[in-house]
């Protein structure tokens, strides 16, 4: 019964939100410092995180294609599993690992501290006051890495697969151009988009409910953390799910 109270305390927290979005004032100062924020603590790492990973996956597939006798269709398999599974969840990762851990122990912080039942004395929200503006930059940063990702992960997939592994880079691009399809770009960006707003709600979320004291702060922002990775896999699985069967692959 506990697990089922903080769902439903989470999912209202989520609704609370989507409500306030639309509400007046919107803090847009607030919204581009938090977002300034949440892209300066997470462009640099998940760039340097995209080369390893599409590395990975280029030299894997390389492998595994060479082994089957399908070489030219390296590109393609490499670049999409970059674009549709990779770049949203390495975006999602750091920043609800980077910027989501800070929202929590922030918001964590200002419960503890009374600040948060003091604006609810006043009449001032602070869903629509603190917790909007953050998920709202947590949205927004997201998506734009999401394109940033895509982008070195295939050049770093592109790098290895013709470098270490002696592809052609005709091969490469030809593959990509005739198995990509404009689909795949845009069920990335919304994986991206619903990744940031859980992540920030998520964190939102821990930190309005610390267990009490500095140590429930730390407590909560490692519950965030953990809750928000769980919670993007099994939406990663079904998005995946739906996107298979609405969208037929294209045609070589």
């Amino acid at each position: 019964m506990g697990a089922l109270t903080q769902v439903g305390k989470l999912a209202t927290l989520s609704w609370e939100v989507l409500r306030a979005i639309f509400k007046r004032p919107f803090q847009f100062r607030e919204w581009i410092q938090q977002c300034w924020f949440f892209a300066s603590v997470t462009i640099l790492p998940t760039a340097l995180v995209a080369i390893p990973f599409g590395a990975v996956i280029a030299l894997q597939l390389g492998s595994l294609t060479q082994q089957i006798g399908a070489q030219s269709f390296t590109g393609a398999a490499s670049a999409l599993a970059i674009v549709q599974q990779a770049s949203p969840l390495i975006t999602a990762l750091l920043v609800a690992g980077a910027g989501g851990s800070a929202v929590c122990a922030d918001i964590g912080a200002r419960k503890i501290r009374e600040e948060i039942d003091a604006m609810e004395v006043l009449g001032v929200n602070p869903i629509q006051r603190l917790i909007v503006p953050r998920v709202l930059a947590a949205i927004v940063v997201s998506v734009l890495l999401n394109g940033l990702v895509s982008v070195v992960g295939v050049l770093g997939g592109y790098f290895f697969n013709v470098v270490m592994q002696g592809g052609t880079p005709g091969a490469y691009l030809a593959s990509f151009n005739a198995l990509a399809q404009v689909p795949d770009l845009w069920v990335s960006e919304i994986k991206a988009l619903l990744y940031g707003f859980v992540a920030g709600v998520v964190a939102a979320f821990r930190g309005l409910n610390p267990a009490g004291g500095p140590k429930g702060v730390g407590d909560a922002v490692n519950q965030a953390v953990v809750i928000t990775f769980l919670l993007l896999f099994l939406i990663n699985v079904v998005l995946t799910a739906i996107y298979l069967r609405i969208v037929p692959p294209k045609a070589m």
